[in-house]
């Protein structure tokens, strides 16, 4: 297996589901999904909490980012520093929801994918990874990075 190929089954596999609750729907327009999923306000200290978590986004397993205390930090994916400086709160959000949007060929996950859109899922599966809160936790603190 290539080490790409294992490190996005290992983003799928170590980040728990999103807790059962209803799908927000979205749209997304010129690379970006304006408004906040379900009008949520997100938080930056528990987006950075879920960017770092191995157990629910585990974006440091591909991703350099600026949280010192975790020691290792993937370099497949770009480094996330500066990022809220580069890209407004709804590009940043459309690549958390479904990165595969604007780049058909990355291997990041898409984080809240419309479930009903999952090919022939195990029932216990056919949810999203992180929760509409969670998505909006990290957009909020991913925006701090300038």
């Amino acid at each position: 297996m290539k080490p790409a190929a294992f490190i996005f089954l290992s983003c799928l596999l170590m980040a728990p589901l999103a807790a059962q609750e209803a799908y927000l729907p979205w749209r997304a327009e010129n690379f970006a999904i304006t408004q906040p999923l379900g009008g949520l306000r997100g938080d930056a200290a528990r987006g950075r909490e879920i960017v770092a978590s191995r157990e629910r986004g585990n974006c440091i397993s591909c991703h350099m980012l600026p949280i010192p205390e975790h020691p290792m930090h993937g370099t497949l994916a770009p480094p996330l520093f500066g990022v809220g400086a580069r890209l407004s709160a709804g590009e940043l959000r459309l690549r958390v929801v479904d990165e595969k949007l604007v780049n058909p060929d990355t291997i990041m996950p898409a984080f809240y994918r419309d479930p009903a859109r999952y090919h022939r899922p195990h029932p216990d599966y056919a949810s999203t990874i992180l929760s509409a809160q969670e998505v909006e936790d990290v957009v909020a603190y991913l925006v701090t990075l300038r």
